[in-house]
């Protein structure tokens, strides 16, 4: 089915709409700093993992990130090659599964480590082991998303490692950003290397975790390049790995919705829509941040008056479930297309179906104009969840 890219006119809401050429374009930049950098770039699941579109990825990635059983399960039969799979913890009833579908496995804690290591080896010897370590420096400002801050569950601190690593540790696991710029990792790569280069020569690969959003219109390209080309001249012997997951999805489609309601309290207009912020937006209440909407000016006095302010409402019982305000080009009505922007990564993995709401259907919109319907969630979903 054809459609505007502009309204989606035509498509039945909700909907998130993956568009396949702005996705392509990210594929081809992160494919093209993997090569000129001789570094392995691979895709987080829990930024993006919607499966039906992996023929597109295996055409610029060869691998995947995974953090679950579950993700990692996906990644061996989905995605077509096992996954580097690192969880903060790891349980006796699902260790040898993750094992038997992973290339990688990373360990939380040395105690992990102690715990697990042979029962990984045993279910699967060619398993590589690594450590998460904690370099104690993020530049990450939201203390919700700072895997480095003081009193983390995260990783091992360099005061802890032993002089001498085990035997079949084989690389270290770090992340340290979210949403960050060359510059961000350059500081951080400091401390990354004051702290435990002193154990680089007794591992093979390290990963620099995630966050690198590189596919951002103001993200230094030349100096990441710089970054990954120098530390391969320090220390040629590494196999150096990223992770990202934002920047593959990054600006990769909308959420677009529709008005249902409108009601008005205490001089204040509120749009109620067919989606929910607390369902299918969850970052904009926890982050928090205001999502860019087509066609409408974000207004940041929330009591400012004006003509076409609303509110927007989301459809759970959540009192919180709102965000305002926005200023539109033309007063709104029941029907009324809202399209909020870039709503593909980590919206479709963080969804829930609180309420019993409905997830938004799952589109691609392919390079000649049609759309095709990947998912159409309904009441056989949520039962089934509850089950």
């Amino acid at each position: 089915m054809k459609t505007d890219k502009e309204t989606f006119s035509g498509v039945k809401t909700p909907i998130y709409v993956l568009e396949e050429e702005k996705l392509r374009r990210n594929l081809k930049l992160i494919s093209d700093v993997a090569r000129k950098s001789d570094t392995e770039i691979i895709l987080a699941f829990k930024a993006f993992a919607l499966w039906r579109t992996f023929p597109i990825f295996r055409e610029y990635i060869h691998s995947t990130t995974a953090s679950s059983l579950n993700e990692a399960r996906l990644a061996y039969e989905e995605f077509g090659s096992p996954a580097h799979t690192y969880s903060p913890a790891y349980t006796d009833d699902e260790i040898e599964d993750i094992a038997r579908y992973s290339s990688h496995v990373t360990f939380n804690s040395l105690s992990q480590y102690e715990r697990f290591h042979q029962k990984v080896k045993a279910a699967n010897s060619s398993t590589s082991l690594g450590l998460r370590i904690n370099p104690e420096y993020s530049e990450v400002g939201t203390l919700l998303y700072n895997p480095c801050a003081p009193g983390t569950r995260f990783g091992v601190t360099s005061d802890l490692l032993p002089d001498q690593l085990p035997d079949d540790i084989e690389g270290f696991h770090c992340h340290c950003h979210c949403e960050s710029g060359s510059d961000v990792f350059k500081r951080t790569l400091l401390y990354i290397e004051e702290k435990f280069s002193r154990w680089f020569s007794q591992i093979k690969w390290i990963n620099f975790g995630g966050g690198h959003l590189m596919t951002r219109s103001d993200y230094d390209i030349p100096l990441l390049l710089s970054l990954l080309t120098d530390f391969h001249n320090r220390y040629p012997h590494l196999r150096v790995i990223l992770e990202p997951g934002s920047a593959f999805a990054w600006q990769t489609g909308p959420l677009v919705s529709e008005v249902v309601d409108i009601v008005s309290n205490n001089g204040i207009q509120t749009a109620i829509l067919n989606v929910s912020f607390t369902c299918h937006m969850p970052d904009c209440l926890e982050m928090p941040y205001h999502p860019e909407v087509r066609g409408a000016k974000v207004i940041e006095d929330v009591n400012a008056k004006g003509d076409n302010i609303y509110r927007l409402g989301g459809n759970s019982c959540l009192s919180g479930d709102f965000m305002g305000s926005w200023q539109f080009d033309e007063p709104l009505h029941v029907g009324s297309r809202v399209i909020f922007e870039d709503m593909i990564h980590y919206t479709t993995v963080k969804t829930t179906m609180f309420n019993g709401i409905s997830h938004p259907s799952l589109g691609l919109l392919k390079k000649d104009g049609n759309i095709e319907i990947m998912k159409v969630f309904g009441y056989e979903d949520y039962k089934n969840r509850m089950n």
